[in-house]
């Protein structure tokens, strides 16, 4: 787990001490060491997170054996030993105990093919000198980022955005981007980011780039489609419980100290109990586990989480940040996320990586994507009663809405699943009646079709993990963990977990009114049934009320003197309703003020 750089110069040679300043600004992505390598007009950096192979034989930028490839690498292959193992089949000499070792050598011997063997998480450019190519590749769902340029002048990619900054000129705002975050939050649904110019390789692509012209060339290699399988009953909860094992054994795989995430929710306290267990069986330390603590009653699980670390007998560490840290922090967050976001919630998850940190925790494992794969959110109830209408007529329809109600739904909410969400029209209706003062008080695209598919649930999670949800979620989690140098590592979102998840039916998935019904089935043995089968969720959710409440004269401040705002709402009218407005709006206009003065945005 690292922080790349790699400029490729269209008007002469590259320089080395560009590529060294530009690779540094990541410095606390790798705190654990440095490379720099210059060949003609292509430059390769490398700041590195030591997890596999401490020595200094891991270094990057990496080149394998005799061959003229060489690799600057951001991420963890987790089954690299077994591929290891088929590769010395193959005649592949190793000299080192890493996993970009192996990533070279099955580039070597299977070239793009690599990527569909390996089971990971990556963001990683190969200048492969035999025929003056860079083949760049992000995982599948996009866990590792990868930004780039392409100027007149260069072609430069990097682990973040900031790196990217000084080859663009002035930073201009993204007008679309920019309108889509203050209507609803919505962001890191595109390619593009909220700085024009700079764009995302899309997850599950590569791109190849000819280093003589420049030109490049992007190719999606995976597509997200459910598996074969064909579990039912029993043996479903037994498969989910396996694949979620499995998944969480091979991302145990360090040199370095492993903890988790713990929330006191169902994934975090599945990945935490599985881990802990996993752990035992090799270490006598007690596994480390990580709540964030907020000071609001209604969304406080502490008791939850300490019902996990008292069962898994686990090293359990509380961090509990109150409004002053938070307020202090604010402009912090803006920084190291580099975009805008919907909410002061990611702060809490900052802190968790701060306390991982400061503990000698380098690995920490986390229930992200478990929401996405096995309908997790109460958005989904509208194509499971459709879904008993189509094959139970009427009579089956109401049961299942009465088992919904019983598992912790209200009327109320199910009676707007179905119909007010499966309506793009109302939607935006809604959203220019309550923000008039916009100037583009528009849906986005990537809503218009949500609301499009909200009686398709396999059509939603695709959605949801390609664009809608889980793109924001990642790189929230990204960005918070390596300002710290942690790498975090996500079981849910193992592929063959994914792939299982989407092949089950959604009257499996949401079962008798129970949102992720397989991953309670499978973990009722092991979990407190007061977690196994709650009824609420609430993750790692900051005291909004109290925060916002408080910060809204500071917000007020900072939204009326912004100039880029501006650009995109009617002051005058703000003015007389800001302090009527819902705190998700007064939230958005005032961390995109914020944005813009902390990168000194021009609106285009």
């Amino acid at each position: 787990m690292c922080g790349i750089f790699g400029l490729i110069s269209k008007t002469g040679p590259a320089d080395a001490d560009q590529v060294g300043r530009l690779t540094d600004l990541v410095a606390h992505r790798g705190p654990d060491g440095r490379g720099v390598r210059v060949s003609g007009n292509v430059g390769l950096g490398h700041r590195r997170l030591a997890i596999i192979d401490l020595s200094d034989q891991g270094a990057q930028p990496m080149r394998y054996g005799r061959y003229p490839i060489w690799i600057t690498y951001n991420g963890e292959i987790y089954n690299y030993l077994e591929l290891r193992s088929e590769l010395e089949t193959l005649g592949c000499v190793f000299e080192t105990a890493s996993d970009t070792e192996v990533l070279l050598a099955a580039y070597l011997c299977w070239g793009d093919k690599c990527l569909e063997r390996f089971n990971g998480m990556w963001s990683f450019a190969i200048h492969d000198e035999r025929d003056n190519t860079l083949f760049c590749a992000r995982d599948r769902f996009g866990v590792k980022p990868f930004y780039y340029v392409n100027t007149a002048a260069e072609f430069a990619f990097g682990s973040e955005i900031r790196q990217l900054l000084p080859l663009i000129g002035r930073p201009i705002a993204d007008d679309d981007l920019v309108s889509d975050f203050l209507v609803c939050g919505l962001t890191d649904h595109t390619s593009r980011t909220f700085f024009r110019g700079i764009e995302k390789l899309p997850p599950g692509h590569l791109m190849r780039v000819d280093v003589a012209t420049g030109q490049l060339e992007i190719e999606r290699y995976y597509s997200l489609v459910p598996s074969a399988a064909n579990a039912s009953g029993d043996d479903v909860a037994r498969s989910v419980r396996d694949l979620l094992d499995d998944a969480t054994k091979l991302r145990l795989r360090s040199d370095v100290r492993v903890g988790t995430c713990l929330s006191g929710g169902l994934d975090s306290s599945s990945v935490a109990t599985l881990a802990a267990r996993r752990h035992a069986l090799n270490s006598n330390e007690a596994f480390f586990a990580i709540t964030a603590v907020s000071q609001q009653a209604s969304n406080n699980e502490t008791k939850y989480a300490a019902e996990i670390a008292s069962k898994s007998q686990l090293n359990w560490l509380r961090t509990e940040p109150t409004y002053d840290e938070f307020a202090s922090t604010a402009e912090t967050l803006l920084d190291v996320q580099e975009e805008p976001f919907a909410g002061p919630s990611i702060m809490m998850q900052y802190e968790v990586m701060r306390t991982a940190r400061e503990n000698g925790v380098i690995v920490l494992l986390d229930g992200q994507g478990g929401d996405e794969t096995l309908l997790g959110y109460h958005r989904y109830y509208a194509a499971w009663l459709l879904e008993h209408l189509r094959h139970d007529g009427i009579r089956g329809f109401w049961a299942a809405f009465a088992e919904a109600m019983k598992a912790g739904m209200s009327f109320r909410r199910l009676i707007m699943y179905l119909f007010g969400a499966s309506s793009a029209g109302i939607r935006e209706t809604a959203y220019r009646w309550r923000y008039g003062f916009l100037n583009r008080p528009r849906l986005p695209e990537a809503l218009r079709r949500f609301a499009h598919h909200t009686r398709d649930a396999l059509a939603m999670q695709i959605l949801e993990i390609t664009e809608s949800n889980l793109p924001a979620l990642l790189r929230f989690e990204d960005k918070n963990s390596m300002r710290f140098g942690i790498e975090t590592r996500l079981p849910f979102l193992d592929y063959r977990f994914v792939e299982f998840a989407l092949s089950l039916p959604v009257r499996v998935k949401l079962k008798r009114g129970w949102t992720k019904w397989p991953l309670r089935a499978a973990m009722q043995d092991d979990l407190p049934a007061t977690i196994s089968w709650r009824k609420d969720k609430i993750g790692f959710a900051a005291p909004d009320q109290l925060w916002l409440s408080r910060h809204s004269p500071v917000m007020y401040a900072k939204v009326m003197n912004s100039r880029l705002l501006a650009r995109y709402v009617d002051m005058k009218a703000l003015k007389r309703r800001f302090h009527r407005l819902d705190l998700g709006m007064r939230w958005r206009l005032y961390c995109l003020a914020l944005w813009g003065e902390c990168f000194r945005i021009e609106a285009s």
